[in-house]
């Protein structure tokens, strides 16, 4: 079963690359205030990179100017994925952190966690947005498909901001 609307945020360890190399990143950061999380198969795949991310970064001002603190993006890759693919997709100008669940850990506690085969994808996290506030889940929507991005794109989940 998948998280839902009233339920806490996992506790778990996500990882950033900063001036040094890895640094945790510890889930509860995202407990105060309000925040703007979604999750994707992957870093530099197709809907994640073409649709995806942009929606947020489209959205990004909007989001804070209705009063989310933080925009999260998770992904199941290791953190200098994250970081080039941040980089590479301009979210760091847009104020979003990318941040790598590497083990997948916190996406099988959010109940998120699939594999494609025909893909190569395993342990992925599927599509996702959602609002938290102090850290329980306000809104959750989820992609039927991991190719698409329509109920987790940032001007669904803006409407429910």
């Amino acid at each position: 079963m998948s998280i839902q609307p009233g339920d806490k945020f996992p506790e778990g360890q996500l990882l950033k690359v900063g001036a040094n190399g890895p640094e945790a990143v510890d889930t509860a950061e995202l407990d105060s205030g309000r925040v703007a999380i979604f999750g994707l198969p992957g870093a530099f795949t197709g809907t994640c990179t073409n649709a995806h991310m942009p929606s947020f970064i489209r959205t990004a001002q909007q989001f804070r100017d209705k009063g989310v603190s933080r925009i999260v993006c998770l992904t199941v890759n290791d953190p200098f994925v994250c970081a080039a693919w941040a980089e590479a997709t301009g979210a760091p100008d847009a104020g979003i952190d990318v941040l790598a669940d590497a083990d997948g850990q916190v996406t099988k506690a959010l109940g998120l966690d699939f594999d494609a085969p025909p893909a190569g994808l395993f342990g992925r996290c599927k599509r996702f947005a959602a609002l938290l506030r102090d850290g329980a889940v306000e809104v959750i929507d989820v992609e039927d498909s991991p190719g698409t991005c329509s109920v987790s794109a940032g001007e669904a989940l803006l409407e429910k901001v």
